[in-house]
């Protein structure tokens, strides 16, 4: 039994598919299905169950999974420990993030860290704010970045970048011509286009009207959905307004596909935060690329703040 046979096995198991996990390790499909042999006549046992459309894991693959994932995070710390004693020279980092800081933000300043540290290699996987303190909690990331604080048991989590919430609307709206804007409590006349419950950006909003004795469920919802873009969308396609990230809509505020809305009496400013685990060993990949997405400066040249 190798790395690599786990490695196999691990894709195979999550993507319930040889031919997408072959494509996943850039290898053929004979290949992985090698690679899977050669595991279960190792351990003299079958581990999937091969169906028309996907495969399944056994009782026994299902044994293996949890402590091939266990072997596989200790392999990469100990490969990355290594690595790191070459000066920053190779590496690899896994960052995750939600949905703002994960589509807006971080690959501009991944791009900007790449140029510095071009041999350290970064995996950004976005999802949302509960999946991102998971991961952290479970170390398969290194740094996780959320629109939400977490102060659960092995998280270490402080303030990152300040994130302005505006409410928009479509130009041909009633609201976007309102020089003064709106009064927070004329929400409730207008129909949102908002995010899934549990998305950072709707955890913050729902919160921020509850201080004004306002109940987000009782403002008409046009409807949902899983993306920012989705929201933008939306709202440019004139199904209501909606209260969105201005790292998210900038580049749709330039084009005039909406506007900005004042919103008089609700301050929407947030913060985005940084998780890391608390007892998380750390490295110097993963502390030079803090440092540098800390660097207030460094955050405005490309942000363009």
């Amino acid at each position: 039994m190798n790395f690599k046979q786990l490695e196999a096995f691990l894709w195979v198991a999550e993507l319930q598919s040889f031919t997408k996990a072959a494509r996943q390790l850039y290898i053929s499909q004979p290949a992985i299905s090698f690679q899977i042999k050669a595991l279960e006549e190792d351990l003299q046992a079958p581990l999937f169950q091969r169906g028309d459309k996907k495969v399944m894991l056994t009782e026994a693959g299902r044994v293996l999974y949890p402590e091939a994932k266990k072997m596989l995070r200790h392999y990469q710390k100990i490969k990355e420990g290594l690595e790191d004693l070459k000066g920053l020279k190779t590496g690899h980092l896994m960052v995750g993030a939600s949905t703002i800081p994960g589509e807006y933000i971080l690959p501009l300043l991944i791009g900007g860290f790449k140029k510095k540290y071009p041999g350290i290699d970064i995996t950004l996987k976005v999802a949302g704010s509960s999946q991102v303190a998971r991961w952290v909690r479970q170390r398969e990331i290194d740094l996780g970045i959320t629109g939400v604080p977490y102060n659960n048991e092995g998280i270490h989590c402080v303030p990152w970048l300040k994130d302005q919430l505006i409410l928009i609307a479509p130009p041909s709206h009633q609201w976007a011509k309102l020089i003064q804007g709106i009064a927070v409590a004329d929400l409730k006349n207008g129909t949102m286009v908002l995010r899934e419950q549990g998305s950072g950006t709707r955890r913050t909003l729902e919160k921020k009207l509850e201080e004004k004795k306002i109940d987000l469920d009782k403002i008409p919802c046009a409807m949902e959905l899983g993306s920012t873009r989705a929201v933008i969308t939306a709202v440019e396609a004139g199904l209501g307004v909606s209260i969105v990230s201005r790292y998210a809509v900038q580049e749709a505020l330039e084009l005039g596909r909406v506007v900005e809305v004042p919103l008089v009496g609700l301050d929407l400013a947030r913060s985005l935060y940084q998780l890391r685990h608390s007892q998380g060993p750390g490295g110097f990949a993963v502390e030079a690329f803090v440092n540098f997405i800390s660097d207030r400066d460094i955050c405005k040249r490309f942000l363009r703040e």
